[in-house]
């Protein structure tokens, strides 16, 4: 696709500012942020940032297109949540877990921001606006 990726690392706020300073300088033609436990509780950092910037970002969970971010695409965290309930259920009534099967997310969403598409003068495929979950207006 004759694409160049770059993978920066962060830790700390102070990385994340450091990272999106380099993109001033240099812009990508798009972003995206994995997700951890450190990446998603500097969630609204990530996505002020973005938009400062004006990148358009692609996050992994729907939290982040929900406080703004351009579009997400991932996991369905509670039907996570509601397998590994299911699980812990199956224990409860006396299942070994080395005897449960290792499960897979097996729900995976599309949510896009509209607005924040529209702020960055992106116009978003109609194709890519009817196979997502929610179009957020």
């Amino acid at each position: 696709m004759g694409l160049q990726i770059q993978m920066l690392r962060v830790g700390t706020s102070g990385e994340i500012d450091m990272a999106f300073s380099t993109f001033a300088r240099e812009p990508p033609d798009a972003l995206f942020i994995g997700t951890d436990g450190f990446l998603n509780s500097r969630r609204v950092q990530f996505v002020q940032q973005a938009a400062h910037h004006r990148l358009p970002a692609l996050y992994s969970g729907r939290e982040f297109s929900e406080i703004g971010g351009l579009m997400s695409y991932g996991t369905n965290i509670a039907s996570a949540f509601h397998q590994a309930g299911v699980y812990a259920g199956r224990i409860l009534k006396g299942t070994k877990p080395a005897d449960l099967p290792v499960l897979q997310a097996n729900k995976f969403e599309l949510v896009i921001n509209g607005q924040t598409a529209r702020i960055l003068g992106l116009n978003v495929p109609p194709s890519l606006l009817a196979i997502a979950e929610e179009v957020i207006e």
